[in-house]
């Protein structure tokens, strides 16, 4: 883990910890985006997966005037993605992008939300070859990836078995930081 790396690295912290929204915030404001636009990546089918869209939803509930692309309502996930990014960079081509997924890790991660500026490659976990997006990313580990040789199949059956509740808790903790950092900046 980066735990106690240096903000231009990135930041690893555990959704349980009572400032890590704090410490989500503080290098979401390093970055010093002019403009900026949310992209919450993932599906409701999977509960592992609703990381993304169950984040958007939850911001979108605050009234942020940044834009948050991708609820539960309408998730943005490997069909759409493609299509979702064209529209990001004809719409918004001068904001940045914060894209926020799920992940798997290893043992020791599951419950860390890792931010960083660079991109992610959304999908990579299960064998999905999906564009690579944003220039901030905000990945929450649900759970430990799988260590067999068919670690797709079974890291596709690993997303659909996270618990809900820790989902949603981390949820809550990314949407804090994000709150903190953009929340009346605009």
């Amino acid at each position: 883990m980066i735990e106690n790396s240096s903000i231009n690295e990135g930041i690893c912290v555990y959704y349980k910890d009572n400032r890590a929204h704090l410490k989500i915030s503080e290098f979401l404001k390093s970055l010093n985006f002019n403009k900026c636009i949310v992209l919450c990546i993932g599906t409701d089918r999977f509960i592992g997966d609703c990381l993304g869209p169950l984040t958007g939803t939850l911001l979108s509930k605050l009234g942020l005037t940044i834009p948050v692309i991708g609820t539960l309502e309408n998730p943005i996930h490997a069909i759409n993605l493609r299509k979702t990014l064209s529209q990001i960079k004809t719409s918004y081509g001068d904001h940045r992008v914060i894209a926020i997924d799920a992940c798997l890790g290893t043992n020791r991660g599951v419950g860390y939300i890792q931010v960083k500026e660079g991109s992610i490659q959304p999908g990579r976990g299960v064998g999905k070859k999906l564009s690579y997006v944003g220039d901030c990313s905000i990945m929450g580990i649900v759970d430990k990836t799988a260590e067999s040789d068919d670690y797709e199949y079974e890291n596709y059956l690993r997303m659909s078995n996270v618990r809900l509740g820790t989902v949603l808790k981390m949820a809550e903790t990314i949407v804090k930081g994000v709150y903190a950092a953009y929340g009346s900046i605009y």
